[in-house]
């Protein structure tokens, strides 16, 4: 008998570049902390990603709970182990999608959801034959498999990857993956090849997709981003933009990761310049990362990356590293 997508993936998880090959059916976890269950740990209108992300409406974020890459230093550890959130059937999370639609999102954003694939692929479709119109975001650490990326072309619509690291050593130290660098830039140029072109709308104008069911018959060409506050009130509906968090102490390896992404893409995609880093207790065991990134650290960084002629771009203003833009995973909207 032939065996369903749920067996195939999940008898011996191979979804994420660990290829941990553990049973997620018989109530196993892989090394993402998880099972074969969705297990979600808030899903709610979120005002803190990129202004075309968020808007003034809010991001429709569904975090996942759960992780293959557990970076020593994750802002989102509570979810990342896997410990908080609540498990629902994939029927709720259609219901889920819908319900954020209804409360105005922007969008629906998946944050962490790669070793859901299956689940995901199935909600979105079902989703979209009961009037889902929103676009899709797949918020990732880009520690994915190409194939798993192939699989999202047709049900993502703007992909939202972190490149963290270019030195294979650093990614070994932090994330416990020296891979990390060459299978990031594998799954990006995947997304790239889906969304070579990014896109936008009027954030008043997002339910005409209902209407017209493409972006392209209604959407708007924005102009170059150089900050948060310009051209305020367009939301990205294709597209990619890679993020990059500025650590403690390794900028230089953030200028490689600068130069890397816009001498290979050029205009093609958005850069997001972050400088959020928030040390938390468990970051202790390391302590070059125990402290925030300092101003000088963070403008040197922006400088550079306007001098290499990056012009599409975010950039985040001062004091934004605190624990209150971390969310509560209390279970809101599950």
């Amino acid at each position: 008998m032939e065996k369903s997508k749920k067996e195939q993936f999940f008898e011996e998880c191979n979804l994420c570049p660990r290829n941990c090959r553990a049973n997620r059916l018989k109530m196993g976890k892989g090394i993402c902390g998880v099972g074969q269950e969705i297990k979600v740990a808030r899903a709610a209108l979120h005002f803190w990603e990129e202004p075309c992300i968020s808007g003034t409406r809010g991001s429709g974020a569904v975090f996942f709970s759960g992780c293959s890459l557990h970076c020593v230093f994750c802002q989102n550890e509570a979810i990342a182990r896997g410990d908080a959130g609540k498990e629902i059937p994939r029927e709720r999370l259609v219901e889920i999608f819908l319900e954020l639609q209804e409360k105005g999102a922007n969008n629906i954003n998946l944050v962490t959801a790669g070793h859901y694939l299956p689940h995901i692929i199935w909600a979105v479709e079902r989703a979209r034959d009961q009037g889902l119109y929103l676009p899709i975001v797949y918020n990732t650490s880009s520690y994915e498999k190409v194939d798993s990326i192939r699989r999202l072309e047709g049900i993502v619509d703007v992909y939202l990857p972190d490149l963290k690291y270019f030195d294979s050593r650093l990614a070994e130290r932090y994330s416990h993956a020296p891979d990390y660098p060459q299978v990031a830039m594998a799954a990006i140029r995947e997304m790239v090849r889906q969304q070579p072109k990014a896109t936008f709308m009027k954030e008043d104008k997002i339910p005409l997709l209902k209407e017209f069911q493409c972006h392209q018959d209604t959407v708007t060409q924005a102009k170059n981003f150089w900050s948060q506050e310009a051209e305020e009130g367009y939301i990205m509906t294709q597209g990619v933009i890679v993020r990059q968090l500025l650590l403690p102490g390794l900028l230089e390896d953030a200028k490689k990761i600068v130069s890397y992404l816009y001498q290979t893409y050029g205009d093609q995609i958005y850069l997001s310049l972050m400088s959020q880093f928030t040390p938390l207790p468990h970051v202790e065991r390391y302590p070059e990362l125990n402290r925030k990134v300092t101003r000088q650290e963070y403008d040197s960084y922006v400088d550079f990356a306007i001098d290499l002629g990056v012009e599409q771009g975010f950039i985040q203003e001062e004091d934004v590293a605190e624990e209150s833009f971390i969310p509560d995973f209390d279970c809101e909207g599950v």
